[in-house]
């Protein structure tokens, strides 16, 4: 499966972005070529304008979305991505905040995470600390990559 990374965030770049770097390796080292990975900004306009540039331009198969999901003003990544998805992957968020709360405790409560498919292209946005993706990711995303990318290409 061909892997995009956009982290959302004003405070980091490529060089200090340890989250969207962990996805790459952990990626990699599954077999999964990282096709795209980018640091932008906390602004629906651009978060949307990347999306649909990279799903256009690149196409990925699956896109990895890091940080914005919180409930501060500058989060924005929910309310930029979810109105494109073609289907929403409703599971995601709830079973997100469950294994969330098993690590965090009640501060999982503050989660937004979602999911969903946009064109034939797989979209998660979960928040952009590195335990948070490490959760995600090991938990819930790699082990079904390869089962969601074969029923959004049926």
């Amino acid at each position: 499966m061909t892997i995009g990374i956009i982290t959302v965030s004003t405070t980091r770049a490529l060089v200090n972005d340890t989250s969207g770097q962990w996805i790459s390796s952990q990626a990699k080292k599954a077999g999964h070529p990282v096709v795209f990975h980018e640091v932008i900004p906390d602004d629906a306009t651009v978060i949307t304008a990347k999306l649909n540039d990279v799903i256009k331009n690149i196409k990925p198969q699956v896109i990895l979305m890091s940080g914005g999901t919180g409930i501060t003003k500058k989060d924005v990544t929910i309310e930029a991505v979810s109105p494109l998805f073609d289907k929403e992957l409703s599971a995601f968020g709830p079973l997100f905040a469950k294994l969330s709360m098993e690590e965090i405790d009640s501060a999982a409560i503050m989660s937004r995470a979602t999911a969903g498919v946009i064109g034939s292209t797989v979209v998660f946005c979960m928040p952009g600390s590195l335990n948070a993706c490490k959760l995600a990711c090991t938990r819930l995303i790699f082990p079904e990559l390869g089962h969601l990318v074969k029923h959004v290409r049926d």
